[in-house]
């Protein structure tokens, strides 16, 4: 498979937040950019135009004029974004995460992500910066901006970053803890990153899980009641299930677990978004998004 390496004024747009209209005048006006031209004279920019187009965008949005701006060399702009990051860590924070994907730069990755940890919390880079990013990320891909190889890598790094922070709370555990939630992913669905931070925050609570991961056959769920007689399962639907609705496979889950109590299912992710709370059994919630998981658990944990 070809790697992206080459964007049309369209994608830019997408990418930067710049209109294309604005492009155009921005690339005659001030020679900002530099594009190839194909046979029929459409434009076609490469990574080092869509790298400078993203930093001149930081610099006009932080209130440079972009005559001024266009008369920068490419290390006074450097130099300047570098100053600025210290008062704009968010925006600055996602340029970089987004140079980083289309340079495969793991480097950059993990610089741009250890300066915000030495000011936020995981708990926040992931709320203000990966959440973002991730939602972002996925309109590209949707609108094929950017190759599903882009987001990908970006995606695994920020696995990563979960599942060390996971590591780190399951390491400060002093004491053995009875599993209060079971987390899956149905079969056939890999999405994992909403699933992993979900298992982060449910631990960051308190709670021990027992965390089963992608792609689970709802048969194997069984075994989980052979160890536990009463345990909370949560699941997180990205894009399964495709072959039978949500409420559909509700149902399976009740018939095959055959619990004489059912257990309760607490569900997650975009295939929920419109499901009726009370068309589902008593014994399954849905839950919005990762914060009604912080305030649920919250909840749980008080009583």
């Amino acid at each position: 498979m070809l790697i992206k390496t080459q964007f049309s004024i369209k994608d830019l747009e997408n990418l930067s937040g710049v209109k294309a209209h604005t492009i155009r005048i921005w690339e005659k006006r001030y020679n900002l950019l530099e594009p190839a031209r194909t046979d029929t004279n459409i434009r076609k920019y490469d990574l080092i135009n869509l790298k400078k187009l993203l930093n001149v965008t930081l610099l006009y949005n932080e209130g440079y004029k972009i005559s001024k701006i266009a008369g920068f060399k490419e290390e006074e702009i450097a130099k300047l974004i570098n100053s600025l990051s210290k008062k704009n860590q968010e925006d600055f924070s996602l340029q970089a995460f987004k140079t980083a994907m289309f340079d495969f730069d793991h480097p950059l990755f993990t610089k741009t992500y250890n300066q915000l940890a030495k000011n936020k919390s995981f708990r926040e880079i992931f709320y203000e910066i990966f959440l973002p990013l991730l939602n972002e990320i996925g309109l590209l891909w949707q609108t094929g901006t950017i190759d599903p190889s882009h987001e990908r890598f970006i995606s695994e790094l920020i696995k990563q970053k979960i599942i060390i922070n996971i590591s780190k709370l399951q390491e400060e555990s002093k004491e053995k803890k009875v599993p209060s939630f079971a987390l899956y992913l149905p079969y056939e669905e890999i999405h994992e990153i909403g699933l992993l931070f979900a298992n982060y925050e449910i631990l960051s609570s308190g709670f021990a899980t027992v965390y089963l991961g992608t792609n689970i056959p709802m048969d194997g769920l069984k075994h989980i009641l052979k160890h536990y007689e009463e345990i909370t399962f949560l699941s997180y639907f990205t894009v399964k299930p495709d072959r039978e609705s949500v409420y559909e496979y509700v149902t399976r889950f009740q018939r095959i677990l055959g619990t004489e109590d059912p257990m309760p299912l607490w569900i997650m992710g975009y295939k929920t978004i419109g499901v009726v709370d009370s068309k589902l059994p008593d014994n399954v919630k849905v839950v919005e998004n990762l914060e009604e998981l912080r305030l649920r658990l919250q909840k749980l944990k008080a009583s």
